[in-house]
């Protein structure tokens, strides 16, 4: 795992389980989105599966220099891997199952994916391909039932009450949606946004095609999240804080920027096009959220921004503040399915009342 960009106290907590061998049959995974918990899990699971992995030089547990297990954890095609995501039930034999939008984890797919059920071999009672051990990674594990669905959940409970010789890691954003009793059988690791360092490190040995976009602004704009520079230089959100600038001066004055909230509205439903277009049996829905989600991240770096220039200033920062919190407030709407456009144009009608003129970024 020397090769994870940050996260040193969680890499540190597996690196010293995987050199002690107590290893927990369940880890939970969290953290904002983006940041490298996915990555961090695929790493730690090909040590896992390496029967030859040991303590190097740096400290940590790391790969038999001659060994051959990185390349094929990164293609994720180990015999021993078992990564459940809701992209499989494109490849389900229940017709149900594919033809549905991927907003969920459903029953069906870890029944025939990881499970088991009278159709379909339990993969994870089966024994290792390669003899060793063998990993599941559930990833967005909080899509394991939706509008308080627990079906999922409650059958991997089960498994995780009497685990067979098996490692379960659950990635997820939203630790909060998972059941107590989840919790309660797994150990519990949180990941942090990344500092602007290891940020600037991971650009520098990313294949991202930066030109034209200023740095400063895709650090402000990604927050210490690989995955969000990533979809901010995919989507091109530089061309939308272009678009956005002149409307956020007048905020800054305490003015009602009248097109703001038809601009913002745009973007999301463009954004949500691409999306749909790209992704099969995507849900428009979960792309508009997703889309709401990228305005709010650009908007908040906007927000911090003028934080950080008020406080140099030594000016009061209560408006900067009490901007912030109002974003916070969207995000919790929108994350609870409240009419974003509604969501959208109360955010700039309160960003808008009066109050001391915010610091320009």
């Amino acid at each position: 795992m020397q090769k994870i960009i940050g996260h040193e106290g969680p890499v540190r907590v597996l690196s010293d389980a995987l050199a002690s061998g107590m290893i927990p049959h369940a880890w939970i995974f969290s953290g904002p989105p983006g940041i490298g918990k996915f990555t961090t899990a695929l790493s730690f699971s090909s040590l896992l599966l390496d029967p030859h992995a040991k303590p190097g030089a740096s400290g940590l547990v790391e790969h038999d220099p001659g060994g051959r297990m990185e390349r094929p954890m990164e293609a994720e095609q180990h015999p021993d891997l078992h990564v459940i995501r809701k992209e499989l039930a494109l490849y389900a034999d229940d017709p149900s199952l594919r033809n549905r939008k991927l907003i969920s984890i459903p029953i069906g797919v870890l029944r025939q994916f990881m499970l088991g059920d009278d159709t379909h071999e339990s993969q994870v009672y089966r024994s290792p391909t390669l003899g060793h051990n063998k990993v599941f990674i559930i990833d967005e594990a909080e899509l394991l039932g939706v509008r308080g669905e627990t079906i999922a959940q409650n059958a991997l409970l089960k498994t995780l009450e009497e685990p067979p010789p098996t490692t379960f890691i659950l990635v997820t954003a939203s630790p909060e949606r998972l059941l107590p009793t989840v919790h309660s059988r797994c150990r519990h690791l949180h990941f942090s946004p990344l500092h602007d360092e290891d940020m600037k490190t991971w650009l520098s040995r990313s294949d991202l095609e930066t030109e034209g976009i200023d740095d400063d602004w895709l650090l402000r704009c990604a927050d210490g999240s690989p995955g969000a520079a990533e979809r901010a230089v995919r989507f091109d959100l530089s061309s939308w804080q272009n678009q956005l600038d002149p409307m956020l001066d007048m905020l800054r004055l305490g003015e009602f920027p009248i097109e703001m909230p038809a601009l913002l509205t745009t973007l999301v439903e463009t954004y949500a096009k691409q999306w749909a277009r790209e992704q099969a049996n995507a849900s428009r829905d979960v792309a508009q959220k997703e889309g709401n989600m990228l305005v709010l991240r650009i908007l908040s770096a906007e927000a911090r921004q003028a934080l950080r220039c008020r406080c140099a200033a030594g000016e009061d920062p209560t408006r900067n503040l009490e901007v912030i919190d109002l974003l916070r407030d969207a995000e919790r709407q929108l994350a609870g399915n409240v009419n974003w456009k509604l969501v959208l144009e109360n955010l700039i009608v309160q960003w808008a009342a009066p109050g001391p003129a915010l610091a320009r970024a």
